[in-house]
Parts: structure tokens; sequence; C-alpha cells
């Protein structure tokens, strides 16, 4: 089974504050949306960010507006203003998540 990368079917925001990041994955297609709720669950979020170390993952599903929003917690080395590592927040990690790959329908 062919894998898809998510930047395929979706876009990604961003907000932090603190040592927390939230990433809202948002489907580009209605159709799209039940597989990317089905593949794109917090324990698969936990193991693509693992080199972060988050201490949690949590998802909020809101399938009205064919997107959803995940939490880490413990991501950001302290936050943006204690953090030495340059955009380890925002932008970056949302373009991170866009990169794991699901299995496409087939």
């Amino acid at each position: 089974m062919a894998q898809i990368p998510l930047y395929d079917l979706a876009h990604a925001r961003t907000g932090d504050k603190g040592n927390t990041i939230n990433i809202s994955l948002i489907a580009y297609r209605d159709e799209d949306y039940a597989l990317l709720a089905e593949q794109v669950t917090p324990e698969r979020v936990a193991a693509w960010f693992a080199h972060r170390h988050p201490t949690g993952v949590r998802r909020y599903l809101l399938p009205r507006l064919g997107a959803m929003n995940f939490v880490l917690d413990e991501v950001l080395d302290g936050g943006v203003n204690d953090s030495l590592n340059l955009d380890m927040h925002g932008k970056a990690l949302s373009f991170h998540l866009l990169a794991m790959t699901i299995p496409g329908q087939g």
C-alpha cells in the first residue's frame, strides 16, 4: 500500500504558549477528513515527535471544520524565550507533522 504524506491531504497551523504547542491539521477536501481522523492519532503523533520528548499529546476532532487540533506538552525546550534552538516551534513543527505519512486508500 502506498504511503501518502500529510501535506498532500492537509495543511497545518500552529501556535505556542510556554513549553506547549498546538498544531491544527486541516483537510483540503472534506472527503479526506475520515482517513486523517482514522490514521493521525495522538499515539502516532507522539511517536512522530518522539525526538522532542512530549510529555503528553491530546487530539481534538473538529469534524464540521474538517480539522483536528493536537496539543503537545513540553516540546519547546522550555518555551520560545528559553530555547536556544532556532525556530523549534511554530511553523517548523507544523512542517514536521505534514511530512508524516499514512497508508493510502486502496
